[in-house]
């Protein structure tokens, strides 16, 4: 592994290929923050995949990627002088000091949740208005669910135990059914919503990410429809001319692979 001096030599190097990307290539002169922005979102799922993949090598790629979105936009952000990637790193830096006064101040904390209910109360001393100001609009449902029940419990606003929780989606899923005999498409959505979010809620007690679960869920899913897919090709059957007992055959082959 390199050192401190052959990693700042090459950090270096990718500002300088910035600034000469900017200053010569035609596509990179014309990109604003605006036209970066989902191609950054595309560039995060990408990295998101190769951790859920445990390619490191892929790993290693992809955060490239990502770092190269952020000195874009740094040097974008000096052309204007909004602020350049000094400014970006010496802000982070500073708010890692501030947030962790158990290490750079007198502090004292127990274990990781102390951390974290210290965290959010510092940015609340910061002035934000509410702990929820820090989760994007922007960002999937499910994930945002897992911030918000996140945050709020770094405030104490939290269930007790793991089967308080399981009790609640029982409820809730009483709840959908109710509305499920009733037929009332609008209750429905809503209660279904109550539902996923008490799940995502459960998660967070299990330990368990419900974003990468679902995804792990749906690797697995494709990696069998596949399969079933390359069997029916094999007897030379389309999907849809096969009975759901021919493919629960195969389905079930694909279970044990």
């Amino acid at each position: 592994m390199s050192d401190k001096t052959d990693q700042l030599k090459a950090f270096e190097r990718l500002l300088i290929i910035m600034d000469e990307l900017r200053a010569q290539c035609p596509w990179d002169k014309k990109q604003t923050m605006e036209s970066l922005r989902h191609l950054t979102i595309e560039e995060v799922y990408e990295l998101g995949d190769a951790i859920l993949d445990s390619d490191l090598d892929e790993v290693k790629k992809e955060l490239g990627d990502v770092l190269l979105h952020i000195v874009f936009y740094a040097k974008i952000g000096s052309e204007t002088n909004a602020f350049d990637i000094a400014d970006v790193c010496h802000s982070i830096c500073d708010k890692l000091v501030e947030r962790h006064p158990h290490i750079y101040g007198d502090v004292k904390v127990n274990d990781e949740e102390d951390v974290k209910r210290n965290w959010e109360q510092l940015k609340l001393k910061e002035g934000k208005k509410s702990v929820l100001e820090g989760v994007p609009k922007s960002l999937p449902a499910m994930v945002k669910a897992n911030r918000i029940q996140d945050k709020v419990a770094g405030v104490g606003f939290d269930w007790e135990e793991p089967n308080q929780v399981f009790e609640k989606l029982q409820e809730e899923l009483s709840e959908l059914q109710e509305e499920v005999n009733k037929n009332d498409k609008d209750r429905i959505e809503a209660e279904f919503g109550d539902v996923l979010f008490s799940m995502i809620n459960y998660a967070r007690f299990l330990d368990i990410n419900p974003e990468n679960a679902l995804e792990r869920t749906n690797k697995k899913f494709i990696k069998r429809f596949q399969y079933l897919e390359q069997k029916s090709k094999e007897i030379n059957k389309t999907l849809k001319d096969m009975s759901l007992a021919e493919m629960d055959v195969y389905w079930d082959e694909a279970k044990k692979q």
